[in-house]
């Protein structure tokens, strides 16, 4: 990839600081994140091991921090031993017992408060149960669940003897569940009868037997949650029910002290070969980018009330749900339902009620709300709020000043974070009580994370506006410790170039002339239009900028002149052009897009729908959408869309 040159039409340089209230109280300082940088710039590792002592409670001290003996396979602390879960929850138990840890609503109004001492007791009445079972230290566990309490109990139950989780979301399928399920080689299944979303039962037994059907050999036990109540078949000698397994079993389990480095968890995501890669992360070095992140981005205090809508079958509910904010001896909102139940103004209409104090949603979700309209968010009281987050992927300029304006009321700041399943925690973001923000930009690095942009040789690009590959240069302790049983796929995959030096994040980025970062889009989606090199990002920004478009994604299809046509799809404001009125659109938006960027980058082929295929997360699927443009016959399980519909009218058939 060469450098990419980028139009600055495009280059958006409206700032917002943070206000002086905010900063007044903010955790962290302008002189106090100075020091940070000077204190990594000066001692990278003891800057580590400072940070180290200071979030984490050890069992047994470290003496070694780095070891990059066997890099590109760090490790950090490797001769301290320590628990997760004692760190999340026992250390609290002193002086917060009583707080609220987890405020948890369902979609059909049902709610629960947990505080500190009953996660506790919850917590290790299960671990108890694990041990009942047969499991040990280093076993695999799958968790495939709703998003309720008890997701974040089974968690925890696992970090707490030492047992491996690894989560799938609830709403893939059985082949997707018994692939993963047979990768990790998992001796148990942890699930519940159903979970509602949409007003719908996702019948998650149901798949749990099918993907077993299949050919599970490794797995002797199900454990399954009493949720939804609709009739479920459960099979003598493997399955139990959550309810009747932990009757009786004691409420206190003393931690197993584990070494920093035992893996916590497996997280599976996409690779280019489709075959999902198993993500191990560790223990020390996890859990503490996911604390001191949860106080730095989201300037975690006594008195808030935390709301990550992600799911934890994602890295985003790992560390943003399950884990930092109990660290940081938080409260954490979780909602299983979806956002527009019983109509748009759902996730409002929570903040009020619980008081949410910092809300971290994604793109996607703001984009979709957004598109109701005002009157939703306008109904509700949000004075609560004083701190809004982004993540997932970048958000356009139209979208954050929404949410800036109609959700935040023009006085929260927004942390617009990037960072991967592969880094555990936040990478790139403002720090809420310092940094200036600017609608679409994921900002600096954090204190202690070397990213750069780099052009084909590795050297850093200092040109302003010139995109190139997204690097970080040094170990970080959570970044990924390998791929599951692939310890050459691990290296393939995230040290392919510049001699094995750097983590290639697989994304494009430039810097703008204040040094600011802008993810372009992953390394894929640059388009190579008669040898100019188009980020999709830029083009989807481009036509969501236009007042009559609310979504866009822009794929690459093969093309015999060009090398790669341009072809966007399309949400429109209102209802769905079709005729006449969509061939006027088409010819609008090329038109708009070729003023904003240039003639080269006008789409040469533009579909609208209702929305586009998305995953039950709000993940777009990208290579469903170049399968589309290529006009190829989708081969690809699309089970776990939230709309399947929208891609017949992707396709031109309705």
């Amino acid at each position: 990839m060469s450098s990419i040159e980028i139009n600055s039409v495009l280059v958006e340089n409206r700032l917002f600081k943070p206000s002086a209230t905010f900063t007044a109280k903010a955790r962290l300082k302008a002189e106090d994140l100075e020091a940070l940088y000077k204190r990594a710039e000066e001692d990278y590792e003891g800057f580590w091991g400072d940070l180290a002592k200071q979030h984490i409670d050890w069992h047994s001290p470290f003496t070694t921090i780095l070891d990059d003996s066997l890099a590109p396979h760090y490790k950090w602390f490797t001769d301290g031993t320590m628990n997760v879960s004692y760190n999340c929850i026992d250390r609290h138990l002193e002086n917060k017992s009583e707080k609220t840890a987890i405020i948890f609503e369902g979609e059909t109004g049902d709610t629960r408060h947990i505080s500190y001492q009953q996660l506790h007791d919850d917590v290790c009445q299960f671990a108890n149960v694990l041990k009942a079972k047969g499991i040990n230290k280093g076993d695999r566990i799958v968790i495939y669940m709703p998003m309720v309490p008890e997701a974040v109990i089974a968690m925890q139950a696992c970090a707490r003897i030492g047992a491996i989780h690894s989560v799938v979301f609830g709403g893939f399928s059985a082949e997707s569940l018994r692939d993963r399920i047979n990768d990790a080689q998992a001796v148990m299944v942890i699930t519940a009868d159903g979970g509602t979303r949409g007003g719908k039962i996702v019948e998650l037994k149901k798949e749990t037997d099918k993907a077993l059907s299949k050919g599970c050999a490794s797995i002797k036990n199900v454990i399954v949650l009493k949720r939804s109540g609709q009739d479920i078949t459960m099979q003598d000698g493997r399955d139990s029910w959550w309810s009747d397994t932990i009757e009786g079993q004691d409420k206190t389990c003393e931690p197993e002290w584990v070494n920093a480095e035992d893996p916590l968890f497996l997280l599976y995501t996409s690779g280019s070969t489709g075959k999902p890669k198993g993500i191990q992360h560790a223990s020390a070095g996890y859990l503490l980018n996911a604390v001191i992140t949860n106080l730095w981005v989201f300037d975690l205090q006594d008195n808030d009330i935390f709301w990550c809508t992600a799911d934890v079958g994602w890295i985003t509910g790992h560390t943003y749900v399950a884990y930092g904010p109990l660290a940081a001896g938080s409260t954490i909102v979780m909602y299983e339902g979806a956002p527009v139940v019983p109509d748009a103004g759902r996730f409002w209409q929570m903040c009020e009620q619980h008081k949410v104090t910092v809300f971290y949603t994604a793109p996607t979700a703001i984009r979709a709300l957004m598109k109701f309209g005002d009157d939703y968010p306008n109904r509700y009281d949000l004075s609560s709020i004083r701190l809004l987050g982004t993540v997932g992927e970048p958000i356009n300029p139209e979208a954050w000043m929404w949410y800036h304006t109609v959700i935040g009321k023009e006085r929260c700041p927004i942390v617009d974070t990037w960072w991967q399943t592969e880094t555990g925690a936040h990478v790139l973001t403002p720090v809420p009580g310092v940094t200036a923000t600017k609608p679409g930009s994921c900002t600096l690095p954090l204190p202690g994370m070397a990213a750069d942009i780099v052009n084909e040789d590795g050297k850093s690009i200092t040109e302003a506006n010139t995109g190139g590959y997204l690097v970080i240069t040094k170990p970080w302790p959570s970044m990924v410790r390998t791929v599951w049983g692939d310890d050459e796929r691990y290296v393939d995959t995230y040290f392919p170039k510049f001699d094995g030096k750097y983590y290639l994040a697989g994304d494009s980025a430039r810097r703008d002339d204040d040094g600011y970062f802008w993810i372009m889009g992953r390394i894929d989606d640059v388009l190579n239009v008669s040898g100019h090199r188009l980020g999709t990002m830029e083009i989807e920004s481009a036509l969501v900028a236009n007042e009559a478009v609310i979504e866009a994604a822009v794929v690459g299809r093969p093309h015999d002149l060009k090398g790669e046509s341009i072809v966007a799809f399309v949400i429109c404001k209102g209802d769905r052009p079709v005729g006449d009125d969509a061939e006027k659109m088409v010819a609008s938006l090329r038109n708009w897009v070729g003023e904003q960027i240039g003639a080269i980058a006008k789409p040469d082929d533009i579909r609208f729908a209702d929305g586009l295929p998305k995953t039950r997360s709000g993940k777009i699927m990208r290579r469903l959408l170049r399968t589309i443009a290529a006009g190829e016959e989708i081969t690809s399980d699309t089970s776990t869309l939230e709309n399947e519909a929208v891609v017949e009218q992707l396709q031109g058939k309705v």
